[in-house]
């Protein structure tokens, strides 16, 4: 409401000003028909409203760039008319260097504007011996590649509140979602569905901004690796890159671009074993050793037991002996409590059971 206020004061501000434009244009006799500069004036103004209904979405660094443009093009005009006026005087009529001047001025105009949005990433404001160079404040937009939509993880992180950033999806991102949907293969069908129903889930989530890059970068010309578009969308944004992919972690890197890989995220939030402590644990499988035995916690650890190979398939209590932590995740390693019997001692119990407690019959004949 308050917007369609500002538009109908506008328009009513340019209406009084082409009035008294096409006035003073009559009055000098500038032109023979004074009303056409009024329609001339409102009709530009009309546009003007118009294009700002159609473009309901700007960016700050358009609007600034075309700003200074202005403010640079009609101060370099300026001057540029002040140095030529005598010579225009000279050799053209004064209705034709009035026309020439709004024509000096528009074009310088263009040009500066067109300048600043071409180059407002390495727009500099240079000084003698000190530069004032583009700094990003505030929290930095994250991001998302491919492979963290379908993994799902962030949805949960995101609700959490743990991050406050904006979360950037990249309109190549989701256009490479979408054709894994549409794949033939089943599986690969699956997995692009449940990336749409992740980006849907995170776009519902309270205290959850996300936001669909649709820009076309002139850096992104002539890229078609989708990795390589997004180190280099994230360096635009001066954001930081959200994956699982293990090769793009380290192109993102190599690049200076900083990066969030979720499978790092969970393995520090793991919780910490030390060496000498407990845990219970079902073995499942035998290890790569002998005699090992292989289990999983619930956060998906690995865990090797010593001689747990006699007790596949039982829930175990080990004593930690050491934590190994590596880049596939996190592997514990603990040896057997000496209080449970080993399954190569139980066959022997009852025999010696047996011979201790005869029966009455080997009684009566050991008497008789």
């Amino acid at each position: 409401m308050l917007l369609i206020i500002i538009r109908a004061i506008f328009m009513l501000v340019v209406a009084g000003l082409a009035a008294q434009t096409a006035r003073v244009v009559g009055a000098n006799q500038l032109i023979t028909n004074p009303w056409l500069v009024f329609i001339g004036i409102m009709v530009a103004a009309a546009a003007l409203v118009v294009g700002d209904i159609l473009t309901p979405r700007k960016k700050i660094q358009t609007i600034s760039g075309v700003y200074f443009g202005v403010l640079v093009g009609v101060f370099l005009s300026y001057l540029v008319r002040e140095a030529l006026q005598p010579t225009l005087e000279l050799f053209l009529h004064e209705k034709v260097h009035i026309w020439f001047s709004s024509f000096l001025t528009l074009f310088i105009c263009y040009i500066c504007i067109s300048v600043l949005l071409q180059t407002k990433d390495d727009f500099r404001f240079i000084i003698p011996y000190m530069e004032f160079s583009k700094e990003i404040k505030g929290a930095k937009p994250l991001v998302l590649d491919t492979s963290v939509v379908i993994d799902g993880r962030i949805a949960d992180v995101a609700e959490t509140r743990v991050l406050d950033q904006p979360m950037v999806v990249p309109r190549f991102v989701l256009q490479e979602l979408q054709s894994i949907a549409d794949s033939s293969d089943k599986l690969r069908r699956n997995r692009g569905r449940r990336g749409l129903d992740i980006l849907n889930r995170l776009q519902k989530s309270p205290g959850v901004e996300v936001r669909i890059h649709d820009a076309e970068l002139p850096e992104l010309v002539g890229i078609r690796e989708v990795d390589q578009r997004l180190v280099v969308l994230a360096k635009h944004l001066g954001g930081k890159v959200v994956t699982n992919d293990y090769n793009l972690n380290k192109i993102a890197r190599l690049q200076g671009v900083e990066v969030i890989n979720l499978n790092d995220l969970a393995n520090a939030m793991k919780p910490i074993v030390l060496p000498g402590e407990f845990l219970t644990v079902k073995l499942l499988k035998r290890g790569e050793e002998p005699g090992q035995g292989v289990g999983y916690l619930d956060d998906g650890t690995m865990v090797v037991a010593e001689q747990g190979a006699y007790h596949l398939g039982e829930t175990v209590r080990l004593t930690v002996t050491s934590v190994l932590q590596t880049s596939a995740g996190r592997m514990i390693f603990g040896r057997m409590d000496q209080a449970q019997p080993s399954k190569a001692n139980v066959g022997t119990g009852p025999a010696t059971h047996h011979q201790d407690n005869p029966s009455p019959t080997q009684s009566r004949q050991h008497h008789a």
